[in-house]
């Protein structure tokens, strides 16, 4: 530069890297993290255990859940941690698969930049082959209709493969398939089957096959008040979003009292207010309060006399719930509570599960929200049957409302991976070396699924990709006990389209954007201010003020 002068344009200790090297450190970080769930995969895939900072432990193989727990720092690895929660979010299932497509094709760039292949045209060869994989996937895909339970279990229970259930997979899938089932509804012509509407709780105790689907809410609660009945049949329930507690006005006011006859009257207001209330309640016809806020002692009192069964402090996703379950609507003024805002229940019951009592709230005609109780024999074991059932949840829901799946066990990235090479001899020029990568990159997947399960992973591809090429093979996959093919749709493996449609999406969006990064500016971490530094802020200011005279390259 001018007379040798030397110019910073960054702040001191910002590290910055470019070119090449900046590509390959950002592939090397998202491969990291890819071989760190590699493991997991398939139904020979083993588990991790998770210890955060306080010492809490999570065993797990769920991919979304491991990438969650880990504490990631490279901003690269970070995003390939929001491809898994994506996967998660939209499709409950394939998050593992994601991640290990998108460290393949990450892999696979890597050779194609040494060769001196642009990164620009790796990525549009990546979307070409993206595009053409989806394409061809919707031709793979077989109808599923709503009440073909066979099909829809087998979708559960794929989804469940290799997971810490073992021989109770065919009960859950069949609890999974019972509760989306009893949830489908019909909205603008279009079937929608949410999970949202399914309520899942746990309590540790019992055994696994003690867990059950209840055809209406269960809720974490018992009744406020020892007096009231521990159950009541043809129950007329109110959901009410208010507190039974005498209001506190909204300015400041002081109320004096000199007069201990007046403190009495005061006294008799409040409970007259209360009595109110639960005269309002009683008035319509009601015989069980499920509250969302608090219940005065009084006010519970005084539903206990009237024989009115109440909850307080119930959560506002549950109150939802139980409007849908009940067909009750959610009242927040008591004026407004007739006979027609109650729900209808058969029965709701105080219940003791393990050590704690429940309130069951079935029986609930034309319930469109039911819950399931989970049981299990420790915390651990719980929470992953909790995990576990979400993906089957998931993934019956999306069969359900696309009403497409795809046979699964690495057949289809193995038909995707023929189809594409051949596509990519059509295609031409560079791009054909990309769609070829791409085509090898699905490979990962079966490959993946006979290492999992201790076979050789060359002799599991060669013996895919003869059976792929006959005639009437587009279904085969690997069998991870003989290491032979075998076809998935004999064996009942089945994935719902949209999983694979989505993981083949995410992974090479996010692989197309870490491959256009060639400049990483990273700032200098602020370090936390020392202890006790705010007594003395002004001081600490002016010593940072110090230093800037001594600031190199300021031309001072």
């Amino acid at each position: 530069m001018m007379g040798g002068q030397q110019i910073i344009i960054l702040k001191e200790g910002t590290e910055r890297e470019k070119g090449k090297g900046a590509v390959f450190n950002n592939i090397a970080a998202a491969r990291a993290v890819a071989d760190a769930v590699k493991s997991t995969l398939g139904p020979k895939g083993m588990d991790k255990m998770l210890v955060d900072s306080l010492g809490d432990v999570t065993i797990t193989n769920d991919g979304v859940t491991i990438l969650k727990e880990i504490e990631i720092e490279h901003p690269t690895a970070k995003m390939l941690v929001e491809v898994a929660k994506t996967q998660d979010d939209e499709v409950g299932d394939g998050t593992t698969s994601a991640v290990i497509l998108a460290g393949e094709l990450l892999k696979e760039a890597e050779s194609l930049i040494e060769q001196e292949v642009h990164p620009t045209i790796i990525v549009n060869g990546y979307r070409m082959a993206a595009a053409e994989a989806v394409r061809h996937l919707r031709e793979l895909a077989f109808a599923v209709k709503r009440n073909d339970k066979d099909t829809l279990r087998s979708i559960a229970r794929t989804a469940m493969s290799g997971r810490s259930v073992g021989t109770n997979a065919d009960f859950l899938a069949q609890i999974a398939v019972d509760a989306v089932q009893a949830i489908v509804e019909e909205v603008a012509g279009e079937t929608r089957a949410d999970v949202d509407n399914i309520l899942v709780q746990k309590k540790h105790g019992g055994n696994l096959t003690d867990t059950t689907l209840i055809d209406g809410i269960v809720l974490d609660k018992e009744r406020v008040h020892p007096r009231m009945a521990k159950f009541v049949r043809d129950a007329k329930i109110a959901l009410i979003n208010r507190a039974l507690e005498v209001k506190k006005t909204e300015v400041n006011e002081e109320i004096r009292i000199r007069d201990p006859a007046k403190l009495q009257m005061f006294l008799d207001e409040e409970e007259k207010t209360l009595r109110t209330m639960v005269e309002k309640i009683k008035a319509s016809g009601a015989n069980v309060l499920l509250g969302q806020k608090g219940i005065d002692d009084v006010a519970q009192h005084f539903l206990a006399k009237e024989g009115i069964y109440a909850v307080r402090r119930v959560k506002e996703s549950d109150m939802k719930k139980l409007a849908k379950a009940t067909g009750a609507r959610i009242v927040t003024n008591l004026d407004d509570l007739t006979a027609k805002e109650l729900g209808r229940a058969e029965l709701v019951e105080e219940r003791k599960v393990g050590t704690d009592d429940m309130t069951f709230v079935t029986g609930c005609k034309n319930a469109r929200a039911v819950s399931i109780l989970i049981r299990g024999g420790t915390e651990h074991v719980v929470d992953e049957v909790e995990r576990i059932l979400h993906d089957a949840l998931r993934v019956v829901s999306a069969a359900i409302e696309d009403g497409k799946a795809i046979p699964g066990g690495g057949s289809a990235e193995i038909e995707l991976s023929l189809a594409l090479q051949s596509y990519a001899a059509s295609v031409g020029g560079r791009e054909q070396l990309a769609i070829e990568a791409f085509a090898g990159a699905l490979e990962v997947i079966p490959r993946a699924l006979g290492e999992n399960a201790g076979l050789d992973p060359i002799d599991v591809l060669i013996k895919l990709r003869a059976a792929h090429g006959k005639k009437g093979g587009k279904a085969m996959g690997v069998d991870v006990t003989s290491g032979e093919p075998l076809d998935m749709l004999k064996a009942n493996v089945v994935e719902p389209l949209r999983v694979k449609i989505q993981e083949i999406d995410s992974a090479a969006e996010v692989a197309s954007m870490i491959l256009r990064i060639d400049d990483v500016i990273a700032s200098k971490k602020t370090p936390p201010p020392p202890p006790g530094a705010g007594e003395h802020g002004h001081g600490g200011g002016m010593g940072g003020m110090g230093g800037m005279g001594g600031m190199p390259g300021m031309g001072m």
